[in-house]
């Protein structure tokens, strides 16, 4: 039964989240709370490994789950399942792309689609937020939860900081500051 709920879980996440990467975690949070797969404390763990390990996210947070929910078995068919929407629609839409890449119906729906993944990937960093802001235990740790997040946002998005070296700066200065 729990295969079953996985692959379902994670098909429907790999189907219906468009964007990749953060503008997924809304929905694959929704569907490991459904579940009860994972705490949610462990959904703001997965998010960071899969920041730092090769892979989308979706792919990862699918191994992840899968391994902890149901071993090996439990991996491979919650990544499978996560990739399987993608794999189909590369194939269908490669062939109709070239027929139709200039239609303004097409483009009419992209214009639609884009904003709403800005919707989702905001989403994502509100509850990734509100999740990390939960788990802290006094004012001084969400201070330095708040400027670590301040100069990292700062940093990637304006400065074009290396998102890695930026994790595992900050896992030093974690382990500084919380340890």
């Amino acid at each position: 039964m729990i295969l079953l709920q996985l692959f379902g879980g994670f098909f429907k996440i790999g189907l219906f989240t468009l964007g990749g990467g953060y503008a997924m975690l809304a929905l694959i949070k929704q569907e490991i709370v459904r579940y009860n797969w994972i705490t949610p404390q462990e959904f703001v763990d997965i998010v960071g490994i899969a920041e730092v390990t090769p892979g989308p996210i979706a792919v990862n947070a699918a191994t992840f789950v899968g391994f902890r929910s149901a071993g090996i078995k439990g991996a491979l068919v919650a990544t499978s399942a996560v990739v399987l929407p993608s794999l189909i629609s590369v194939i269908i839409v490669s062939r109709a792309w070239q027929k139709y890449k200039n239609s303004q119906t097409i483009q009419s729906m992209f214009a639609g689609i884009r904003p709403v993944v800005v919707g989702l990937v905001g989403a994502a960093a509100f509850m990734v937020g509100t999740a990390t802001f939960d788990v802290l235990d006094s004012f001084s740790h969400q201070l330095w939860t708040t400027v670590l997040a301040g100069v990292t946002f700062y940093g990637v998005a304006f400065k074009k900081w290396n998102p890695i070296r930026v994790i595992i700066g900050a896992a030093l200065v974690g382990l500084l500051v919380f340890l």
